[in-house]
């Protein structure tokens, strides 16, 4: 459970036997491919246009959740012709759709008009109809008009108008633009609107017909993609007319397996440590129950390859952090009813299986903060009952829910500089420790000036994370005296952190913030229902009944994303700020491309 350390792999064989090696490497899987060829000559992999098409049409077909019975093995599939075939279906289907909008659209600005044929042009000797929709609170401006008009319909906001004209009227003859109706009755429309409507039936059909090639199709994308990798990879190493040789990374643990590999194949090999002014690429060494938070470890930044794995601690202050977001049981209850509907469907591979557990541990995460600040769907639980025993914090009390927020700020950046001090191994680990020294000091002045005095003790373990930053935060190697001083002036600039930690700390307010807006919006809602349900007649009760449903649909829609979002950005923004400020580079394995399922 960490960044797994790697070596560096050179592998030297003939020539001839390049693209053998090559294969068996490939199908290893270990190694991460270093280019051996000068920048200017290094080929850029490119995805063919035939590759573009090919997942245009996977994405087109997989996103229809019941697909057809799959063929598994056809000699006569033609990736080819069911791409084409494919893809001509999907631009069909869009523009058909698109057509079916604008029917609909015509028909509904029409129909204010009334169903009605346009008369041949030879009957209204030379004049045009025009159109015009006029809120009902211009008609003044009818009076002006001094052409034929006529009004032929009105609504609850507005007349409907038809002017006579030989020409279009100018754009001032009424405060509203015209209406464009076009030439086809109403009729003529719904009549296309039903065709329309069958051909898309139609087409979803053939779509659903071809999801039976689904696999097949994936089959030979993985194909694809694996010779495109064999072509890259030829082109990054060194060759001459009797060798190639080939680099990359390779973790520890498998450099054993590399090894046997080279005996088989008789390639020479040179393992080499990872020198300091390199920057080997990031693998994080976790087990698969773990897949979901390597995701999020890496969805922002990639750790350096000399800082540490975020995945544990990621995963656990999120789950604290969504927790104090959403702030009530009830809504962790319904996270854990949708996780139990959607179980068994998330149960084909490691990385959903992994993703259930992460979302297992949100549910029952919010489940415990939520009773430990007496939440229920916005309601407290009746006074002597267990679950008002275990409501330890009330969200109304703003004072304790501010401290609480601020120390979880600054534990979780003490945290971040302490595993930053751990990786360090350079004297500028010391300055993390002068910075969670200046993180507790500062805090045990606040808490104590809420209460009296400022405590001088917080006031000196500040002081001496001052000092300690000054003095250990540069690397700068001393040759003269002179580096002293310019040390001196690295400790000065570090300090302008200051105030920017300040500001870190703060930003944590938001659990507090988001968690009782959350509240008071449950509050609300409950209130307004049982405002509406006093008459106790049918209809207030059904009303009483729809309020709670949307507006805890809505609050929780609202506190979920907001669980999400800033549960995340605490940790990519201030806490990555502090403990992984260097980003790496992700570990990707030159392997074969397998089928996904």
């Amino acid at each position: 459970m960490s960044v797994a350390r790697l070596k560096k792999l050179s592998l030297v064989g003939q020539a001839a036997q390049k693209e053998d090696a090559l294969k068996a490497v490939q199908t290893l899987g270990a190694m991460h491919l270093v280019s051996l060829v000068p920048p200017e000559d290094h080929p850029e992999q490119e995805v063919s246009r035939e590759a573009e098409d090919a997942y245009k049409a996977l994405r087109f077909l997989s996103v229809i959740p019941t697909p057809r019975r799959q063929v598994r093995k056809d000699d006569g599939f033609d990736i080819h012709s069911f791409v084409d075939r494919t893809l001509r279906l999907k631009d069909a289907l869009r523009a058909a759709r698109d057509r079916r909008d604008f029917l609909m659209n015509r028909i509904a600005t029409m129909r204010p008009w009334g169903d009605f044929t346009f008369p041949p042009k030879e009957d209204l000797a030379g004049l045009f109809l025009w159109f015009y929709k006029l809120p009902l609170k211009q008609r003044d401006s009818l009076d002006a008009v001094d052409l034929p008009w006529q009004i032929v319909g009105h609504d609850h906001s507005a007349l409907y108008i038809v002017v006579i004209a030989p020409e279009e009227p100018p754009a001032t003859l009424l405060p509203v633009p015209r209406e464009h109706l076009g030439a086809k009755p109403i009729e003529v429309l719904e009549d296309e609107l039903d065709r329309t409507e069958i051909e898309i039936e139609a087409l979803q059909g053939d779509r659903l017909a071809l999801t039976r090639y689904l696999t097949l199709l994936r089959a030979s994308l993985s194909e694809a993609e694996t010779a495109a990798e064999l072509a890259f990879a030829k082109a990054q190493t060194r060759d001459d007319p009797t060798l190639f040789a080939v680099q990359g990374w390779v973790p520890e643990y498998r450099v054993a397996e590399v090894e046997q590999l080279c005996a088989a194949r008789g390639l020479a090999m040179l393992i080499e440590k990872p020198d300091w002014d390199e920057t080997p690429p990031t693998l994080l060494q976790q087990p698969e129950t773990e897949a979901a938070g390597v995701d999020l470890a890496m969805f922002y930044q990639v750790p350096h390859y000399r800082g540490w794995d975020p995945t544990v601690l990621l995963v656990a202050s999120f789950a604290i952090f969504f927790a104090m977001i959403l702030a009530d049981a009830g809504y962790g209850f319904v996270i854990l009813l949708g996780l139990g509907l959607f179980w068994n469907r998330l149960d084909h591979t490691a990385r959903q299986r992994a993703w259930r557990r992460l979302g297992l541990i949100l549910a029952l995460s919010t489940i415990a903060y939520g009773m430990i600040v007496g939440s229920y769907f916005g309601a407290a639980p009746p006074d002597g009952s267990v679950p008002a025993r275990l409501a330890l914090l009330d969200l109304n009390d703003f004072d304790t829910m501010m401290t609480l927020s601020i120390l979880v700020g600054v534990i979780h950046i003490a945290i971040a500089n302490l595993m930053a001090f751990r990786a360090n191994p350079r004297r500028s680990r010391l300055a993390n420790l002068g910075w969670i020294a200046i993180l507790f000091g500062g805090l045990a002045i606040w808490l104590s000036g809420q209460t009296g005095p400022a405590f001088p003790a917080g006031a000196a373990l500040a002081i001496a994370g001052i000092l300690g930053v000054l003095l250990f935060a540069s690397n700068r190697p001393i040759h003269s005296s002179v580096d002293w001083a310019w040390r001196l002036f690295d400790g000065v600039k570090n300090l302008n952190g200051l105030m920017g930690m300040f500001g870190d700390v703060l930003s944590y307010m938001r659990l507090f913030a988001l968690g009782l807006a959350s509240a008071s919006l449950a509050l609300t809602f409950n209130d307004l229902a049982s405002d509406v349900m006093t008459s106790r007649s049918g209809l207030a009760i059904l009303g009483g009944v729809l309020i709670l449903l949307i507006g805890h649909v809505l609050n929780f829609g609202l506190a979920l994303m907001s669980g999400v979002v800033h549960g995340l950005r605490l940790n990519y923004i201030e806490f990555y700020k502090w403990g992984l400020p260097e980003e790496g580079i992700a570990f990707r394995a030159f392997a074969r491309k397998e089928v996904q399922e």
